[in-house]
């Protein structure tokens, strides 16, 4: 922390990363400093994948916290490495958002009201193969940029649709332009999406304590889930992974964790879902337990053994 005891938080540039940003900086209630961080992902138009995949959003941020430039690094959870950082805490995951995804489409339509043939753009793997595993024909095309510029490209008429994040447009106050929320028997979310992650220096007890209120426990256990299970695929798996974790009434009236995880083949030609039940106090383990089912259940023989 400055000597003027302002919390100096980082954040990316994009206009999403700093509305989150400001939900959270009003949140805490204390006097900040926004500290913007240029990262890999925002310099970048080239596919995630291309770019090294998994932290291109996120590590400059965490260097910036490590190197003393800021005291809180705010970051759009599902962008994170699911490794730990030495020397930095998850200080904080506030109340989600919701997590599923949303169709933008011309004249309003639906997925279902799209003609074979429609272009929908998505710049993640995960999308593309549920779209394309639904089987409706249509031309699944990659984009990269802000939400602006996605939903620009529907405005143009150079694409019938976009899917993006439900969460993303509300917190630009775009959420009215969704023509469809995305049921997740269809388009199963991405682990994380719709959280935040606000992560702190170990050790920083002034700027751990000034975050900690805004933790919400039934957002990290959910989360925690999800990301276990993503985890336990990652070593080795390139299939587009989803999850979805919800709090649930168990049999003994405690609260359990209910976690759907899928597995899809980029084209679409195959996918593997399952669910899976445990105590919130293991969330972690449950999803450890869904991913082994997943891989168990034919997502190895799916993916050509490159799981």
């Amino acid at each position: 922390m400055t000597s003027t005891h302002t919390l100096r938080v980082g954040t990316r540039v994009s206009a999403l990363a700093r509305a989150q940003t400001g939900h959270v900086i009003e949140a805490l209630g204390v006097a900040t400093e926004i500290v913007p961080v240029v990262t890999l992902g925002d310099r970048s138009a080239a596919a995630v994948d291309q770019l090294g995949g998994t932290g291109v959003f996120t590590s400059a941020l965490r260097d910036a916290l490590l190197a003393g430039e800021i005291d809180v690094a705010v970051h759009s959870y599902k962008d994170l490495p699911t490794a730990p950082a030495q020397g930095i805490v998850l200080a904080a995951v506030p109340r989600r958002e919701d997590p599923r995804d949303a169709l933008v489409a011309r004249d309003g339509l639906s997925l279902g009201e799209l003609p074979p043939g429609a272009r929908v753009g998505t710049g993640s793997p995960r999308r593309a193969a549920q779209l394309r595993a639904l089987g409706l024909g249509l031309e699944v095309v990659p984009v990269r940029g802000n939400v602006d510029t996605r939903l620009g490209k529907v405005g143009a008429g150079e694409l019938d649709a976009v899917v993006l994040a439900l969460a993303g447009l509300r917190r630009l106050g775009r959420a009215n332009q969704a023509t469809e929320i995305l049921d997740p028997i269809q388009v199963l979310p991405a682990p994380a999406q719709g959280a935040l992650a606000i992560e702190c220096r170990a050790g920083d007890e002034a700027a751990l304590a000034a975050v900690s209120g805004l933790d919400d426990a039934g957002s990290r256990a959910t989360v925690a889930a999800e990301r276990s299970l993503l985890a336990a695929l990652e070593a080795g798996c390139s299939a587009p992974v989803g999850a979805q974790a919800e709090l649930v009434e168990g049999d003994d009236g405690e609260l359990d964790v209910f976690l759907r995880g899928s597995v899809t083949a980029i084209d679409g030609s195959d996918a593997v879902r399952l669910s899976g039940t445990g105590p919130v106090h293991d969330a972690e383990g449950v999803g450890r337990r869904l991913a082994a089912e997943l891989i168990a259940a034919g997502a190895t023989t799916m993916m050509g053994g490159s799981i």
